[in-house]
């Protein structure tokens, strides 16, 4: 039994007959894979994996009191297959190539929900069958499976036109284009740099055929003998190396090339280099990571609890902890000033060095002189009541 058996079960045939569901726009709604050819360009990769690999350091948790079997597994991991850090790389990796991320429900022989994953189809078409809205896949292998809509999970970026899907990434391809012909230039360079080219005229030659010979004569003694000389006859005259000056984009242009992969997905190079911490690092945090970890957590929630279960506040939240990327500096004020005044625990304190909670650690202390004015205020409340 394979991956894909375990995944959609005996679910992989079921609905056959069926009609296209109708959207309001009147789009049919089928998301093509596209966009793989993006991800082979070492710029755009860098630009996706920077944002993947913060991504996948956020923390996901389920809370509430329903469904508390599959929380209970969700919490050792999203499947039998992956880790949280790689199903998170990988969902973030798949919406940014695609504009679209779809996670499917694992399904066990009792047709319950035991995980989820993400897949990576050739392509998904949004059909009804028996009044219901059902995802249908193809993949690269001509499997199909479909699945319920509402047990499925669909990540966007760029939604328009489609109701249901993202808009692609046709807006990158001029961007895209202009890196391809960059490198091009770059590799005829190269191999021009180790070429030499030589013209000169040919004097005292009659008809072509003595030409031709001439040609080959010249050809035999200097190219096909592997000599490392050329030998010119007097007979040529003006001789001239041939200079080839393979177009190359300047400094400015290729940065702002890059410039616009950066602004495309949301990045920038000290993101890129590791380079960004505290207030910097909190600005990317909230530009491109929380909107994803928000829409994550609704998109995972509605998919794996039903509306009363939501409404009794049970759901599934992607959070990070943006403290343990301030400075050293800054960790070290946050600890002081919130630790002694209560605000934070010694375990919460803890988390932001990065370090393992202790025992009892989830107390908090107050520092006796801000414990004092506490009282002083309370008990001046209280004799002023008695008054």
């Amino acid at each position: 039994m394979g991956l894909f058996e375990k995944i959609f079960g005996s679910r992989k045939e079921r609905v056959n007959a069926h009609q296209t569901f109708e959207l309001l726009n009147g789009y049919r709604p089928v998301f093509h894979t596209w966009g793989g050819e993006i991800y082979e360009s070492e710029l755009v990769r860098a630009a996706i994996d920077a944002r993947a690999r913060h991504i996948s350091k956020l923390a996901v948790e389920t809370y509430g009191t329903a469904r508390k079997d599959l929380q209970g597994k969700l919490k050792l991991g999203p499947n039998e297959w992956q880790t949280w850090s790689q199903f998170l790389y990988r969902v973030s990796t798949i919406l940014d190539v695609q504009t679209n991320a779809i996670i499917v429900p694992v399904i066990d022989q009792y047709g319950l929900t035991t995980g989820i994953y993400p897949v990576l189809p050739y392509d998904t078409e949004l059909i009804e069958y028996n009044d219901r809205a059902y995802l249908r896949f193809r993949f690269m292998n001509r499997q199909t499976a479909a699945i319920e809509l509402d047990r499925c999970g669909v990540l966007t970026k760029f939604q328009y036109k489609n109701d249901i899907f993202g808009s692609g990434n046709g807006a990158l391809h001029p961007t895209m284009e202009l890196i391809d012909v960059q490198n091009q230039g770059i590799e005829e360079g190269v191999k021009s740099a180790a070429t030499f080219r030589f013209m000169a005229t040919v004097k005292n030659f009659s008809n072509e055929s003595d030409l031709a010979k001439e040609r080959e004569r010249f050809a035999n003694m200097n190219l096909k003998k592997g000599g490392g000389v050329l030998l010119w006859p007097n007979t040529y005259g003006d001789v001239k190396q041939i200079d080839s000056k393979p177009y190359v984009v300047d400094a400015d242009q290729m940065k702002l090339i890059r410039e616009n992969v950066f602004d495309y997905f949301g990045v920038n190079e000290d993101v890129l280099q590791n380079k960004t911490i505290g207030d910097s690092w909190s600005a990317f945090y909230e530009g491109a990571i929380e909107p994803f970890a928000v829409q994550l957590s609704d998109v995972l929630t509605k998919m794996l609890f039903t509306l009363r279960e939501r409404q009794l506040e049970s759901g599934v939240i992607a959070t990070a902890n943006r403290l343990q990327y301030m400075s050293n500096k800054d960790k070290l004020d946050v600890s002081a000033q919130m630790l002694d005044r209560g605000i934070m625990s010694i375990n919460e304190i803890r988390q932001i060095w990065n370090l393992a909670p202790v025992a009892d650690g989830d107390v908090r202390i107050i520092r006796g002189e801000y414990y004092n004015a506490v009282e002083k205020v309370t008990n001046g409340g209280n004799d002023g009541q008695d008054q």
